[in-house]
């Protein structure tokens, strides 16, 4: 008789379920000025200074940017962390 416990194969074949994609979505506002969102994107996502410029701009002359796609908790932290900034950030379903 043996000591060692035989474990059971694992499947390789077994799918990995993603999270549905939710888009955390900046608003224009007339409070706001661009430098204060342009910093407050840097320093609350992964968007560099460029990309932070480029969706601020697009929020201010079409009313709203994309700014990321994500899972819905981490968007739904996105919306909490943008709005103790006083930024208007919303999450939805990326359909």
């Amino acid at each position: 008789m043996s000591d060692t416990a035989t474990l059971p194969a694992v499947s390789t074949s077994r799918k990995v379920e993603r999270l549905p994609p939710y888009k955390v979505i900046l608003h224009n506002d007339d409070v706001n000025d661009m430098q204060h969102v342009v910093t407050s994107i840097i320093r609350l996502t992964p968007l560099d200074i460029e990309e932070a410029v480029k969706k601020t701009l697009e929020a201010h002359e079409t009313g709203h940017s994309v700014l990321l796609l994500t899972h819905r908790e981490r968007a739904e932290l996105y919306c909490e962390q943008f709005q103790s900034v006083r930024l208007t950030v919303t999450c939805e379903p990326d359909v």
